[in-house]
């Protein structure tokens, strides 16, 4: 049948038309349907396909398409075709293969995209055909372009001290497509490829390693799409430095040149000076002290004695000494002669021999004297043994009356503020010790045999505690007088967080209940003699400015045990809580220790100790023991070494006991897993009125520089609405990580529809951002649900602050004392302090208890620091006994022996 060959395209074209039309092909890339038996080379491709475009306001966007070989060729949007008087159709012939080419353009505007929008995304496909078949291009999706002109978190002011981290948090406004974010400082564009100790965060914040000088300045965020620019409101950032003291002058001259008089030193609030609002300097730039001057004192004669008898030159003489006074300190001798000889018989010289009336006078004379000496040296030596046994008296008197109880002392004087050995003042003792060392009984003494389980229990059945008569009037003139000297004006005003007592060379323990943190003095560490006032202390983060450089972070509490400067002749063991998680890949682990002078120095590199060294750390999961023979201020410091290196949080929600209002808050506190924090949250939410609503759990923070996340999800509606604006709340990376922030926690305020409601069901979740996540599953009844109350009740440690003497230990001092002797000497068969080690699994101190004096001294210190006041003594004494002494009656003590 012959055809009109000009309708022979145009029908095909219909055919092809109502084909794609009935296959509703959705593929987004390049599709070909070849025809059946048609060459495939011949089938159109694309040398230009729509590509995605954004409509910025209400500006038309131009799609393109272009297909060789074609015969026709039309747009298709959304599953409709465009009207064919849409399309702009250029037909061309290929320059390189010569076949037909065809070009379609078709413009899309505002109103075509908006009639879709909300049900599906809006877009376009190209379809071309040939003889051989039809191919589609890819689908191209046309969006309308907009940026909102609020941001949904804009950066604030900070002031931060130099070397600390800066966080500025922006979150852009909401914009197609995404904006963009930029920083300005000073309207100047921050580049962190240009400066290394800046960068931005996936979620746009700007992070500044550590402030410099330099990045003091006014912070704005900059949101930019192709629609419109968008600056947030500028944050001032001021970076300030705080004082610090030069070194201090030398001392001057003495102001008299005989005499007292005064000197004085100085130093200056230059190193560095203080700037942009920093903290002066605290303390004095200028010190007095008393001096004095020796007056030189000019010699003068003595007396003359009496003239000589008569010699046998027929001269006699006298003479005077320079002794009234003598003459000291520079000052001039006396002038003259002392001898003086004249003629005694006018020339006519008569020698008369002396008599015998002469000589027995001369011979009694000496008698007398000689007499005189020896009564004399047997006086001094009557006194001298006498003296050595009052001394062994008042020895014995003081292990009597003050070994194995604190006490009592005068006040240290004004003029001598510093004074450590300080003797006892019976008349004002208003401390006593009640309970028996060792019950008396007659009969034979038994012998507790040390294989015996409780051979290691205390002597006797007495408990070694203390009673004082006035202690709130006895800690407030403790505290008193050492807020007399400068060093301790940042010690606490109160008694919750300090211990103190007096101890001689027995020994004793401090203890600040429900912290973890105590101070042991093992016996000998004091020397005999001497009476030491000893306190501990534990301090606010933000009453001790401690600090940190580059990764650091604070992952103990701070901690002082003083006075500093008294002499110890064995190490004490400084017992306090870590939050750390120990891995020597990831940590590298500091103990500081702050001078008197105020600046903080690395005294110890955990892993890097050198035995002979002052200080020494045992590190286990969640506290470390520190050996220390100079008392001060101490603080253990983490650094990260890798993004694996983990803090423990303790996660607590608290909530009010009682709520009288239809507004309800869960309070949820991201504290360090210490007990001293435990123990502030704890004391906060008792003034507070809250209870604990969940069991608490522990969330591992790595060092990630990702924030902290807090939400809370599943509230009922048609009880509970929450006042939450944000989908979720956020605790900054440097908050938590830098460790001297007090109760970081979030607030959930919910609001009940009707007062009656009381059930509340919710979930909190709480993670750090690419780490790890704790999830509360909340269910309880707000007006009587008191079920978790009990997970926190403080307990009391050990009974009271301070323990002296044997009541502070678990070993009995004669068991103690006969261990040391036995296992200090080497043994060939291994039965020594190095068996007691590996038993106790503390082998890998061994080159540490060797350099000391009594090894296993030691290693019973650090028994006693780590298991009291709830040792098991039994496992002890198997370990002990599991040694293999040879004398078998080593190991015991007889009550008579007490």
């Amino acid at each position: 049948m012959a055809v009109w060959p000009g309708l022979w395209p145009a029908l095909l074209g219909i055919v092809l038309a109502a084909w794609l039309r009935g296959s509703g092909a959705q593929q987004s890339a390049t599709v070909a349907n070849p025809v059946p038996g048609a060459n495939p080379d011949l089938l159109p491709h694309f040398l230009v396909e729509p590509e995605d475009v954004y409509i910025v306001k209400n500006k038309p966007v131009l799609l393109v398409c272009k297909a060789v070989p074609a015969t026709q060729i039309f747009f298709k949007c959304n599953g409709e075709w465009v009207r064919q008087v849409d399309h702009v159709i250029e037909r061309s012939t290929d320059g390189s293969s010569g076949l037909p080419a065809m070009e379609v353009r078709i413009n899309v505007s505002r109103q075509q995209v908006e009639k879709v929008f909300g049900l599906e995304e809006y877009w376009c496909q190209c379809v071309a055909w040939s003889s051989s078949g039809t191919t589609k291009s890819q689908k191209a999706y046309i969006r309308i372009a907009y940026l909102r002109k609020n941001f949904e978190q804009e950066p604030l002011a900070k002031e931060v001290s130099l070397e600390q981290g800066i966080v500025l948090p922006c979150r852009p406004p909401e914009g197609i497509p995404p904006a963009e974010v930029e920083w300005l400082r000073n309207e100047d564009l921050v580049d962190p490829s240009l400066d290394p100790n800046v960068y931005i965060t996936r979620e746009h914040s700007l992070v500044v390693r550590q402030a410099r000088l330099a990045d003091t300045g006014n912070y704005t965020c900059v949101a930019k799409n192709i629609v419109a620019r968008r600056r947030s409101t500028s944050a001032a950032v001021i970076v300030y430095v705080n004082g610090g003291w030069s070194t201090w002058t030398e001392w001057s001259v003495c102001s008299a040149t005989c005499g007292r008089g005064w000197q004085k030193r100085s130093r200056s609030c230059t190193n560095p000076a203080p700037l942009n609002g920093g903290a002066f300097c605290e303390g004095q730039n200028v010190q007095k002290t008393a001096c004095a001057t020796l007056c030189p004192v000019d010699g003068s004669w003595s007396p003359w004695s009496k003239w000589s008898a008569c010699g046998l030159d027929c001269t006699h003489w006298r003479s005077r000494e320079c002794s009234e006074p003598a003459p000291r300190n520079g000052g001039e001798e006396c002038r003259g002669a002392d001898l003086d000889t004249r003629n005694c018989t006018s020339d006519l010289c008569v020698h008369t021999a002396s008599g015998p009336e002469d000589v027995a006078l001369y011979v009694g004379l000496i008698a007398v004297a000689v007499c005189l000496i020896l009564l004399l040296l047997v006086l001094i030596l009557v006194y001298c043994r006498k003296k050595e046994g009052l001394d062994s008296d008042v020895a014995d008197s003081s292990i009597l009356t003050s070994g194995f109880q604190p006490v009592s002392i005068k006040p240290s004087k004004a003029d001598n503020p510093h004074l450590l050995t300080i003797q006892p003042d019976l008349s004002t003792t208003t401390t006593t010790y009640q309970g028996s060392l060792c019950p008396r009984q007659d009969g034979p003494s038994p012998k507790f045999q040390l294989t015996n389980g409780h051979l290691l229990s205390p002597l006797g059945g007495g408990r070694h505690t203390l009673h004082h008569s006035s202690p709130t009037s006895e800690a407030e003139d403790f505290i008193s007088r050492l807020s007399t000297q400068n060093y301790f004006r940042s010690l606490p005003r109160g008694t919750s967080n300090m211990a103190y007592g007096t101890f001689n060379f027995l020994g004793g323990r401090l203890m600040i209940p429900n912290t973890g943190i105590s101070l042991l003095i093992p016996p000998d560490a004091i020397p005999r003699g001497k009476i030491y006032e000893i306190y501990l202390t534990l301090h606010k983060p933000e009453d001790v400015r401690l600090p940190l450089a580059g990764c650091q972070t604070l992952l103990s509490p701070i901690v002082s045990c003083g006075p500093p400067g008294v002499l110890l002749t064995r190490p004490v063991i400084l017992a306090m809580d870590h939050c750390g998680e120990p891995s020597p890949e990831s940590w590298s682990l500091r103990l500081k220790k702050q001078s008197c002078e105020g600046s903080w120095e690395d005294v110890l590199h955990l892993g890097e100790e050198v035995p002979s060294h002052l200080y020494y750390c045992q590190l286990e999961a969640s506290a470390c023991y520190v050996f220390t023979e100079q008392l001060g201020r101490f603080a253990l410091v983490g650094e990260a070494l890798s993004v694996a290196a983990a803090k423990r949080l303790k996660l607590l929600l608290f909530a009010p006991v009682a709520c009288t209002s239809l507004e309800y808050n869960i309070r949820v506190y991201c504290l360090h897993d210490t007990q001293d924090a435990l123990k502030e949250v704890v004391q906060l939410e008792k003034q507070l009125g809250g209870q604990l609503i969940q069991e608490p759990r522990v969330l591992h923070f790595k060092d990630s520089y990702h924030n902290l996340r807090l939400s809370i999800h599943d509230v009922p509606s048609s009880l509970w609405k929450s006042k939450l604006l944000v989908s979720y709340q956020e605790i900054p990376f440097y908050h938590i990580w830098n460790g001297t922030q007090q109760y970081l926690h979030c607030t959930f305020t919910l609001e009940r529809v009707s007062p009656s409601t009381s059930d509340l069901a919710c979930k909190v979740w709480v993670w750090q951002v690419e780490g790890d996540g704790q999830s509360f599953n909340i269910n309880f009844n707000i007006t009587k649900d008191t079920r978790f109350a009990e997970l926190l009740a403080l307990e009391s440690e050990g009974g009271v602050p301070a323990l002296v003497g044997p009541s502070a230990f678990k070993i009995p001092f004669l068991i103690r004392q006969k261990i040391i002797t036995s296992l200090d000497l080497p043994c060939s068969r291994g039965a020594d302090w190095r068996t007691l080690a590996q038993k106790l699994h503390l082998d890998s101190h061994l080159s540490f208890f060797a350099s000391k004096p009594s090894p296993t001294a030691m290693i019973l210190n650090l028994w006693e620091a780590r298991h009291f006041p709830n040792g098991n003594l039994s496992q002890l004494a198997a370990a002990v006994a599991g040694l293999g002494q040879p004398d078998a009656g080593l190991f015991t003590v007889s009550e008579a022996e007490c």
